[in-house]
């Protein structure tokens, strides 16, 4: 099996139900970092990572500006910002204009990540009501990284999933458990 450096997820409505599924089984040492783009609006009081850190024994933290990307960490992007990696393998934030009507955006966070990583990116949408996505994931398999999609009979929102498989731009097309044990695998190959 390839090795992954880095791990990037997006999804939308219903993408805090879908990672409850996936990072509950995590072991604390996983491997490889793994940051997340959850569309929301900014709010007074974001319990998004409080809610992960409780289902996870991964440390859960929002990223910060030229933070160093390191493993055992699930990264959030903040709501209100892009989310792109820098050639320093470190976070930048940006409050560009929304991209595919949001910000933070997958597309944005898995362009970035696929130019800095290339073959060693491991993308995966999942649930969401836009496109976001697919044009990271192309970026994503035009680098040569990997590319998973959650399976859209099963999304609570099926547009997300399905335009990134319609694109050509999916590797493999998993269930919520499938995804979850793709990634639990990884740690045994390490």
């Amino acid at each position: 099996m390839r090795e992954f450096r880095v791990i990037v997820i997006g999804c939308s409505a219903g993408g805090l139900q879908a990672m409850m599924q996936i990072v509950p089984e995590l072991p604390k040492e996983f491997p490889i970092p793994i940051i997340l783009v959850q569309h929301r609006a900014k709010e007074p009081k974001d319990l998004l990572e409080e809610v992960l850190q409780h289902k996870t024994k991964l440390n859960v933290k929002q990223a910060d500006e030229k933070e160093k990307i390191l493993p055992g960490y699930l990264y959030i992007a903040p709501p209100d910002y892009h989310l792109l990696i820098e050639q320093d393998e470190t976070f930048s934030l940006s409050s560009d204009e929304p991209v595919q009507y949001s910000r933070p955006s997958i597309d944005v966070l898995f362009e970035s990540a696929a130019s800095v990583y290339g073959a060693g990116l491991l993308g995966i949408i999942l649930t969401g009501a836009n496109q976001d996505g697919t044009y990271g994931l192309k970026a994503i398999k035009s680098k040569n990284g990997y590319t998973i999609s959650q399976n859209p009979k099963e999304a609570a929102f099926q547009l997300m999933p399905e335009s990134a498989i319609a694109s050509n731009a999916v590797d493999q097309v998993l269930k919520l458990q499938e995804i979850k044990q793709f990634l639990i695998n990884l740690t045994s190959d390490v």
